[in-house]
């Protein structure tokens, strides 16, 4: 489950257009501002903690290029001196796109969309306690995407998860 969640700015219309630059016009190089905003605005994860990028669906990480989400975690962990793994979790089926979707309808999209890897056995340390996994990914709206990547995780055995993002997205009236 996830146990919080944090996010750096409101998505208003600045922010908007400099996340829809790095995610859908390749401005790569934008991540870097992004990720000094999150520096500023969201404490440190614990120093144990480890960044674990959302993973994008095979075709859209095709077509795109990149991930921006683990762009940003590795902009995250140099300034936060914090490890990244990619290699937790992954798509285990391709999603329509969140962008249009009620809240209740974004839940569906993505239920079972997200599996961990057996590379998850590999967080512990002689038995201790495995670290915080702390979730990144650009928006935050209803939450349905962290929250369910969170729930593999936690099926997998992790006790905490947390998700850091960029901007949290006023959720629009679908009534």
């Amino acid at each position: 489950m996830l146990a919080r969640a944090r996010s750096a700015v409101w998505l208003d219309a600045g922010a908007r257009r400099a996340v829809h630059a790095l995610k859908y016009g390749g401005w790569i190089r934008v991540v870097e501002d992004l990720a000094v905003v999150v520096a500023r605005c969201v404490p440190a994860p614990h120093p144990d903690a480890v960044l674990v990028p959302v993973p994008l669906a095979p075709h859209r990480l095709r077509r795109r290029g990149y991930n921006q989400s683990a762009h940003l975690a590795a902009a995250l962990a140099a300034r936060w001196a914090r490890p990244v793994r990619e290699d937790l979790l992954v798509r285990a089926r391709e999603t329509a796109t969140q962008t249009a979707l009620t809240p209740a309808a974004r839940v569906a999209n993505v239920a079972g969309a997200f599996a961990t890897t057996r590379n998850v056995a590999r967080g512990t340390r002689n038995g201790d306690p495995r670290p915080t996994l702390v979730l990144v990914d650009d928006v935050l709206t209803t939450g349905a995407t962290l929250a369910e990547c969170a729930r593999a995780l936690a099926g997998a055995g992790w006790d905490r998860v947390e998700a850091v993002t960029v901007g949290r997205a006023v959720i629009p009236d679908f009534s």
